[in-house]
């Protein structure tokens, strides 16, 4: 009876200890972080900034509230102090266990088992998370949940659940149960909420998001699926399936229907195993996992790479799979998170080993308004997948109408400048200059006329459904033409140049036709074909927000860009030897022949720079990152009119002008002026 009475003695004190213990716990200074016993905690009082000057590009640290370890970093920027990093965490690996500890001895001394078992002290610390997982609930991990899910999500409350699942999946997935995976994703699921998105920012290793899908898509693995189709996981932001397969499987789908905000407005996706693919497996059977994230793309931080403009935003859920590894291709159907978002989607595959998105592995087979398509590659390395929106589409509606308008009258005026030609031919090609000049006015006429059309075509292909091959020839007709188009405006400035300089040797038509057709048409079609069989192999030709020429991958917009502005600065030098041979008067010139001689100078810079594609030079600025939209609407000015300035040039040259009045003199300064009728 005494020893009874001893053992209710020490199991009060106990119990005071460990209520007087609770209460140190929850009381609370005014300021200090509330902590809630349910739900999420609440966030006061916390340091905002640094105290003392600030100097642009200094940092200061500050300590973390109460009940919190760690420090929160500041950095200057525009003489205010901004919030740079952040470790404040309140877990820890004793924390996550304490509870467990002490219900174990409260349920020790409640079966009054003798007095020299009970121990009243502190437990050990766990030396690891594995240890105390395997001493508390080997079965289901649930006693972590609890501890986890009431914490707060700061930054080093993240970065501390991130190294836990990292642990979790390194240690303990030998045997992984639909039990075990629930309380796993139930941690998982705490730090990808939306409102716990803005503090990964400040975690300061940059790798913790790539470490977090890693750790579940290695956890998930080695999941075992009991059943033939199972939902294994339904957090608001994590689900996992799976499916029991073999080689006499029908296709099978994983659908996932996941809310972003919260609410119940939410985005599909859907995975794919085609059954060519099913084929491949051996009789028994086999099992496909599927993991899906709508809200780790906001987080996932890529590794930079040069000539990549980061961050790509994702634009849809964050699909894993699992499959066996003779799988290889796998279809995904993503839903756009941002549907009003003009700009064209890229299939992509995470690389686990670099960290970033890998544009090589996936291929976009359909892109509208509210959906995109996807078939992708499988591999160990590439298990993660979703849809990057281009960052870099200018979507202003000013550009749109000049360029609509601007392609409009361009085309209407390159047909109408053909019809003329074909009126006014046999008056206007009485020699082999003249005949020559008019040869080029016609093929640069063709040649930009096919290219706009060609471009209208690429505009409204990318609006619908996508087909990679058809882009790419879509592309190549775009590539050549306005190459050609450059290349006939060079042959016309070496055409000038000859008519101005070589006076008493001619070359016969023929050979001037093949020169020029060798140069117009030759050389483009060298251009394009060398760079499309370069680029293409590695799916690197065209652009992934749209059918023109790569520039992000592999630069193959350089082979326009070099041709055209080495054309553009030829075309320059033309200008200046008309100039100077204009200039020079012949013998017995008056002051008013001079004056006459300095407005033809005038009218021949006038007719050539617009002709010749020197406004072409506006492009290069359209090609600078983050470049002023003025720059863009320049440019499509310039190039959208220059035709119809040309034309008006030409219509105006024709007006009293006879047959015999441009075989009149073979004067320097009236054959540049036949040059340039």
């Amino acid at each position: 009876m005494k020893s009874q009475a001893t053992t209710i003695c020490y199991l009060l004190l106990f119990l005071a200890t460990e209520c007087s213990h609770y209460r140190s716990k929850i009381h609370i200074k005014d300021g200090d972080k509330i902590q809630h016993p349910e739900g999420k905690p609440k966030t006061g009082r916390i340091q905002e900034k640094c105290h003392g000057p600030c100097i642009t590009f200094s940092n200061c640290s500050q300590p973390c509230a109460q009940h919190f370890r760690g420090e929160i970093g500041f950095i200057c920027n525009q003489n205010k102090w901004q919030k740079s990093t952040e470790t404040c965490t309140s877990l820890s690996v004793e924390t996550l266990f304490e509870d467990s500890n002490s219900a174990s001895r409260l349920s020790v001394a409640a079966a009054s088992i003798p007095l020299h078992i009970l121990d009243f002290r502190a437990p050990e610390p766990i030396e690891s998370v594995a240890q105390g997982i395997l001493k508390n609930c080997p079965l289901d991990y649930a006693c972590i949940t609890d501890v986890v899910k009431s914490s707060e999500a700061t930054a080093g409350n993240i970065a501390f659940i991130v190294a836990l699942l990292r642990n979790i999946s390194t240690d303990l997935s030998d045997n992984v149960t639909r039990e075990k995976m629930k309380s796993y994703s139930k941690v998982a699921n705490h730090v990808l909420d939306t409102a716990a998105i803005s503090n990964w920012a400040f975690i300061p290793d940059k790798n913790a998001s790539s470490d977090l899908l890693q750790s579940v898509n290695s956890f998930a693995r080695q999941l075992h699926i009991r059943n033939e189709s199972e939902n294994i996981v339904d957090e608001l932001f994590i689900q996992t399936k799976g499916f029991h397969i073999n080689h006499n499987t029908s296709e099978k789908s994983f659908n996932f229907f996941m809310s972003i905000n919260n609410s119940t407005e939410g985005i599909l996706g859907m995975l794919e195993i085609p059954r060519q693919e099913l084929w491949k497996l051996p009789p028994n059977a086999s099992q496909a996992i599927s993991v899906a994230f709508p809200t780790l793309g906001a987080i996932l931080k890529e590794a930079h790479l040069h000539n990549v403009s980061l961050p790509r935003p994702v634009n849809g859920l964050v699909l894993s799979v699992i499959l066996p590894d003779r799988l290889k291709q796998i279809l995904l159907t993503f839903e756009k998170i941002n549907k009003s978002w003009n700009a064209r989607a890229q299939c992509v595959g995470w690389h686990s080993r670099k960290r970033r998105w890998d544009e090589n592995v996936c291929e976009t087979t359909l892109d509208i308004r509210h959906k995109v398509k996807c078939r992708c590659n499988y591999t160990n390395a590439v298990m993660s997948f979703s849809i990057l929106m281009s960052p870099k589409f200018i979507d202003n509606k000013v550009l749109d109408y000049v360029t609509c308008i601007g392609l409009s009258l361009s085309i209407l005026s390159l047909i109408l400048c053909l019809i003329i030609e074909a009126t006014v031919w046999s008056r206007v090609v009485t020699t082999e200059i003249s005949y020559m000049r008019h040869v080029c006015i016609v093929n640069i006429a063709v040649s930009l006329l096919t290219a706009n059309v060609w471009f209208i075509i690429a505009s409204n292909f990318n609006k619908k459904a996508q087909d990679y091959n058809w882009c790419v020839a879509v592309t190549f007709l775009s590539h050549f033409f306005y190459l050609s188009l450059f290349f006939w405006m060079l042959f016309k400035a070496l055409l000038i140049v000859y008519g101005i300089l070589v006076i008493f040797r001619r070359m016969m038509k023929s050979h001037l036709m093949v020169i020029g057709f060798a140069i117009g048409y030759g050389c483009p079609l060298v251009i394009a074909v060398t760079t499309i069989a370069v680029t293409v192999p590695g799916k690197g030709y065209v652009r992934s927000d749209a059918c023109w020429l790569n520039w992000d991958n592999t630069k193959a917009l350089l082979a326009f860009v070099i041709p055209a502005l080495v054309i553009v600065a030829v075309n320059l030098v033309v200008v200046l030897v008309v100039a100077v041979n204009t200039q020079r008067p012949s013998i017995g010139s008056s002051k008013s022949q001079d004056v006459a001689i300095i407005m033809r100078i005038s009218k021949n810079v006038a007719i050539l720079t617009p002709l010749l594609g020197l406004t072409w030079g506006f492009g290069i600025a359209t090609l600078i990152e983050g470049t002023s939209l003025i720059f863009h609407i320049i440019f499509a000015l310039l190039n959208a009119f220059q035709i119809r300035d040309a034309l008006r040039m030409k219509m105006s040259s024709l007006k009293g002008r006879s047959r015999a009045a441009e075989n009149s003199s073979l004067s320097p300064t009236n054959r540049a002026k036949l040059m340039n009728r």
